[in-house]
């Protein structure tokens, strides 16, 4: 047997818990402004255009691969007259603002785990284990109803157990309702014997390849191994707690929110490669200003700032590029700041240390670490303290550009033309976020 009479008793009594996911993300936020699309299939772009990211179950029918890149998919996608959208960020997050608002909502406080933009853990474990499934279905149905996004739930005594519960209900979703419960030892091991190894949660590809040599090939073939085998081949008290979480005893507990950020970065891909040094120092003191903006939305001040580039190596054996080795710096200020014009000073010197002359680069960025709150910075004797009025500026220029939206106030040095921004031809009206794109009915 799988567990023993014992461990049975403990799983029927045991804290469960899900995690609920939004079905194709991107397609369905995209779908729920077009609703003629229902049914057909939809794609969205990763940045600048350049591969599939969020494909509908109608696309992944036809044969259009998953993070494959656009124009390979392109004679496909036209053939079957796909529907092909460029990320639209600003509605995919007020939209998964509105789904984990929706969950706080109709859950007890605590209850909640934001996992990723399209992904949230749940504590179930004031619910009956009888009446989980029906509970799942309205919790599932509310968020349907509340938001228009569709979702599917995974249950089961551990995070990862959830997440393979979920993984296999929505690859039967004519059969589960996008809703599976694994509570008794018999489910939970037919579903890790459905498992192939590489997705089980926390399982990367290089560590599927190696269990694989020791012939663990499904997620209940890793789930018999003793805790000793994980903690000398499976990285040790990591391994140990992933086979812990697969034989049911639970080991990742719900975690807080957490509040503050301990760094803040602001990257972009350029919309074509840029050569130029003042391009990419305008495209710095853009994402300065915003990395910057960030940290005053959590009261802190930043003491380091780093700057990071990427070029864009030519490959000698063909007619594409791949991109270069990622160049970076970093300053530490004599003062934590968060004042957006003494924080894209250092930037500017960073990138004028790192570019080179004759190379193109393909992406740029800046990260803000070492962060502390703003009311408790350590003065300098020799250097000026930051004023009250600048402060009060930056709260004036954070209100009017949050309020009027695309960077109506901004730094000389971050540019007007920006010539090197990232494509998004493709991208749909940001229908939540901006009143001159709201949806027209009519």
């Amino acid at each position: 047997m799988f567990v023993s009479e014992l461990h049975v008793a403990k799983i029927n009594k045991k804290h469960m818990k899900a995690i609920i996911d939004c079905n194709s993300f991107y397609c369905t936020c995209e779908r729920l402004f077009k609703p003629e699309l229902e049914g057909k299939p939809i794609v969205v772009l990763s940045n600048n255009d350049g591969c599939i990211i969020s494909r509908s179950d109608e696309a992944k029918k036809i044969g259009v691969e998953m993070a494959g890149p656009y124009f390979k998919a392109k004679p496909l996608i036209e053939k079957h007259g796909v529907a092909t959208f460029s990320s639209n960020y600003n509605l995919y997050g007020d939209l998964s603002w509105r789904v984990m608002e929706t969950l706080r909502t109709i859950l007890p406080h605590g209850a909640v785990e934001v996992y990723s933009v399209d992904e949230a853990f749940l504590d179930l474990s004031h619910i009956p284990v009888k009446e989980l499934h029906a509970s799942a279905l309205n919790i599932k149905n509310t968020v349907e109803q509340w938001t228009g996004i569709k979702v599917s739930i995974g249950i089961a005594p551990t995070k990862v157990l959830s997440k393979v519960a979920n993984r296999l209900c929505k690859k039967n979703k004519e059969i589960t309702n996008c809703i599976l419960v694994l509570d008794s030892p018999r489910k939970i091991e037919q579903a890790l014997q459905k498992t192939p190894i590489e997705d089980v949660w926390g399982v990367g590809h290089q560590y599927a390849k190696k269990l694989r040599l020791y012939n663990i090939n499904t997620a209940f073939d890793l789930s018999v191994k003793d805790i000793s085998w994980a903690t000398q081949r499976l990285g040790g008290v990591v391994g140990a707690r992933l086979i812990r979480e697969l034989k049911g005893m639970a080991s990742v507990e719900m975690s807080e929110p957490l509040e503050n950020k301990k760094m803040i970065a602001t990257t972009r891909m350029f919309g074509s490669p840029v050569n130029n040094l003042q391009d990419i120092k305008e495209a710095i003191a853009t994402y300065t200003s915003r990395a910057a903006e960030k940290l005053r939305r959590q009261y802190s001040a930043a003491t380091t700032i780093s700057v990071f580039v990427v070029p864009r190596e030519p490959v000698t054996n063909g007619a594409y590029f791949r991109h270069g080795p990622t160049i970076s710096s970093y300053i530490t200020l004599p003062v934590a700041t968060s004042i957006t014009n003494e924080l894209i000073k250092p930037a500017l010197q960073l990138t004028e240390r790192l570019f080179e002359k004759g190379r193109a680069y393909k992406k740029a960025g800046v990260m803000l670490s070492g962060i502390v709150p703003d009311t408790a910075i350590q003065a300098s004797l020799f250097n000026p303290p930051t004023t009250e009025k600048n402060r009060l500026l930056m709260s004036m220029m954070d209100n009017i550009n949050f309020a009027m939206r695309n960077d109506v106030l901004k730094f000389a040095a971050s540019g007007t033309d920006r010539d090197w921004k990232m494509r998004q031809e493709l991208r749909s009206p940001r229908y939540t976020t901006r009143w001159e794109e709201l949806c027209e009915v009519k």
